[in-house]
């Protein structure tokens, strides 16, 4: 099983019954899509690469998905829950109040653009290549996960007691993410997501606070 982008560079497991059972035909694109994509990116990528990859024709190919830009909108939208999921399990998995939590997150992140294979945010650097073409499936996909994840912070500070000022501060941490995928892409530090987690962390402190 090729590498996940989660908005992270994370390598997946592969359990033994996965093994013994042959992989959709469907699904096999996507994740030879999402290898090629995330790499090398979506421009450079070729319609006959991604079948090659997946070992189809590209009658096949198409069979599936009707052209390159739906197959674009498909290998983001199967990132979209994983990466939704992996922030909650971090989230979960790290011990104290919201603020620690949220720093947990961006500990994590920056452990893994310590990865040599990392590149960034798949949905931001996507974004990036598709910048004029707003309609774009991939950008609509893209628009949804990114809310997604704030509407989930929000949830999240408004059950630790942060009711006013959640909608606000989820915003605040989402940009605080996605500027921290930027600004590590460029400068190869990882300590730059690491001081975009202490940040996160003293406003989620003072709206603690405040609340």
């Amino acid at each position: 099983m090729p590498p996940v982008d989660a908005c992270v560079y994370s390598l997946v497991g592969i359990h033994s019954d996965m093994i013994s059972q042959p992989v959709p035909t469907r699904e096999r694109i996507i994740s030879a899509a999402a290898k090629l994509f995330y790499n090398e990116g979506i421009r450079s990528v070729s319609v006959d690469a991604v079948a090659e990859e997946a070992g189809v024709t590209k009658r096949t190919l198409y069979y599936h998905f009707a052209s390159k830009d739906d197959l674009i909108g498909a290998y983001l939208e199967a990132r979209d829950q994983p990466n939704l999921s992996l922030f909650k399990r971090w989230y979960a998995e790290t011990t104290g109040e919201p603020a620690d939590k949220v720093q947990g997150i961006f500990r994590n992140l920056a452990r893994a653009a310590r990865h040599p294979k990392w590149k960034g945010c798949g949905f931001l650097r996507t974004s990036a290549e598709l910048a004029n073409m707003p309609g774009h499936p991939a950008m609509k996909v893209g628009i949804e996960h990114k809310k997604r994840v704030e509407a989930w912070l929000q949830v999240t500070f408004e059950a630790a007691g942060i009711k006013t000022e959640a909608p606000q501060l989820a915003r605040q941490i989402v940009l605080l993410l996605d500027g921290s995928f930027a600004v590590v892409l460029l400068h190869r530090d990882p300590t730059y997501m690491e001081a975009a987690g202490e940040a996160a962390g003293s406003l989620i402190r003072a709206a603690t606070a405040n609340a």
